[in-house]
């Protein structure tokens, strides 16, 4: 195998693993490292839906927590929050 050969050869294997990484949506790091790039489909949406639902749960959980208002009014806080559905 002559020096030609060798160098269309760590083309070819560059080539290959730069299209293997775009498949699998991975790319380079100006710093050198590989990162995974998030894709936007459904499942991410559906997640993120979820995080801004949790969160606006936490917030009325802890607004519950810090307040110092009556036992009912506390009841009816945690009614309305059970009635809430978590997507």
């Amino acid at each position: 195998m002559g020096p030609f050969e060798m160098v269309v050869g760590i083309v070819l294997i560059v080539t290959i693993g730069s299209i293997v990484r775009a498949k699998h949506g991975i790319r380079r790091d100006p710093k050198g490292g590989d990162y995974l790039v998030a894709q936007d489909n459904g499942e991410t949406k559906a997640l993120q839906t979820e995080i801004r639902a949790l969160k606006e749960r936490i917030q009325v959980l802890e607004r519950i927590a810090t307040d110092h208002n009556r036992a009912a009014s506390l009841d009816e806080e945690i009614e309305k929050l059970r009635d809430r559905s978590v997507p």
